[in-house]
This record gives structure tokens, C-alpha cells and sequence, in this order.
């Protein structure tokens, strides 16, 4: 599967800034010249922008424009902002990631998937337990849940691929917003089989819950990795 088009020109962009073309401190040219170069709508030059922003790389000023962030010393190559909700494979790029898939079914909810899916016990949802793959090596089990009504159609074949761009793109349903909890804790059976922890190693735990643009809960899921594979950060944009 191609890289989605915003990616590409987020890409771009971080290479200039990566090799000085755009430098610290300094304006990005604007969204309208970065279209026409890059032959590209406005919105895909948006979004790519929204993506580094919210990865630190870059910052807005009402009125000003987009400027080049200066470097993060704390940085590392093993981050993931705890505020991106675009999906594992958007995030990382999609020649890198896969995904088995360990357990796929359709049943009825139990009483905590009840309550955090907004369901009554007769509707249906998945059960997805996918081991996702970076580089070729085990990175993160998520464990998801999904209302069959909303996400209809799911097939294994998305599973391998990204369960958010087939509804994003397919179905056309927005995100609207989402409650994480991040936790530290002890691994488990799958932890060390999946994972290759060791049975003292701690973990961490990403739980959420998505809803969508009309208030209806979509996800309910758990993401799990070793304490020493993922960090999860958080970017302040604080303007006053």
C-alpha cells in the first residue's frame, strides 16, 4: 500500500528541516506555495503540517504563520505522541508495519465493553488481538473492541492493513474525541510470548476509548508494550 500523499509532504518538509533548507526560528513558506510546489491541495499540506506539529517539530503563530521548532534534546527515536489518533501505520509510515493477527471474532459484549461502548448486551462487536510488527520486530498487542453496526464489513484483510484509514476513508466517519490512560504493569502470558518480555519486566498499557464527531463511542482498546521498545509524549502548545 502507498504511503498516504500527506505523509509524503510531511516527509519533504521534515527533510528540509533535517538538512537546513528550513531553518529554527524561521517561517515555513505557506500552506497556498507549498501546495503549488508540491502539486498537492491545501488541506494535504495541512494535515502534514497538524502531523509535525504535533510531533514538536513545528509551531504556529496565529496570523504569522508555521515556524521551524527548535530541536528537542529529549527526544528519541522510540516516541509516539499520546495525543495522535491517526493510527500505528500513519504514524510510523506503511512499508514498515504489519500486523498478526492473533484472534478475530464477532460476539456479544461483556459488561465492561458494555458500558465503555455505550451497548446493550444483544449488540455484536469484534474482538481484534493483533501483534503489530515495526522493522520486523514486535512492537506493541493491542487488544480492540468495535460495534459491529459502526464498522461494518471488517475483514481480516483490514486487519493486516489499518482498521483507521477503512474508516476514515472508506466509511467517512470522523473522530471527535478520545479519553487515554496510560499505566504501568506487570507483563503477562502474551507479553512475554508476543513480545519477548521477561516475566519481571514492566510494561505499558495504553487504554482508550474514541468516539466519533456525533458522540457515539467507536473503540474500546488496550495497547501494550515493553517499557524499553515505546514512550508515549505530550506537546504543549501553550499561546497566550
Amino acid at each position: 500500500m502507498a504511503k498516504a500523499k500527506y505523509l509524503e509532504v510531511a516527509q519533504i518538509i521534515l527533510d528540509r528541516i533535517k538538512d537546513k533548507t528550513y531553518v529554527a526560528g524561521e517561517p515555513l513558506p505557506n500552506q497556498e506555495i507549498l501546495a503549488n510546489e508540491l502539486d498537492v491541495s491545501r488541506l494535504t499540506v495541512k494535515k502534514a503540517l497538524d502531523g509535525l506539529e504535533r510531533k514538536g517539530l513545528v509551531y504556529k503563530q496565529s496570523g504569522l504563520g508555521t515556524f521551524v521548532s527548535s530541536d528537542i534534546p529529549i527526544q528519541s527515536g522510540i516516541d509516539s505522541p499520546a495525543n495522535m489518533f491517526t493510527g500505528l501505520k500513519n504514524l510510523m509510515g506503511t512499508d514498515n508495519v504489519r500486523s498478526n493477527i492473533l484472534h478475530f471474532s464477532v460476539e456479544f459484549p461483556n459488561e465492561q465493553v458494555q458500558k465503555n461502548l455505550s451497548l446493550k448486551k444483544t449488540e455484536p462487536v469484534y474482538n481484534i488481538l493483533r501483534l503489530r510488527i515495526v522493522d520486523n520486530q514486535p512492537l506493541i498487542i493491542e487488544h480492540t473492541y468495535m460495534p459491529v453496526d459502526l464498522v461494518p464489513d471488517l475483514s481480516e484483510e483490514i486487519l493486516h492493513s489499518s482498521i483507521y484509514n477503512y474508516i476514515h476513508h472508506t466509511l467517512k466517519l470522523k473522530f471527535g474525541h478520545a479519553y487515554r490512560k496510560i499505566k504501568a504493569t506487570k507483563s503477562s502470558e502474551y507479553d512475554q510470548k508476543y513480545l519477548m518480555a521477561k516475566k519481571d519486566d514492566p510494561m505499558l498499557e495504553l487504554e482508550q476509548i474514541v468516539w466519533l464527531t456525533n458522540g457515539q463511542p467507536i473503540e474500546y482498546s488496550t495497547s501494550r508494550n515493553r517499557y524499553d521498545q515505546r514512550d508515549y509524549t505530550i506537546l504543549e502548545n501553550t499561546r497566550f
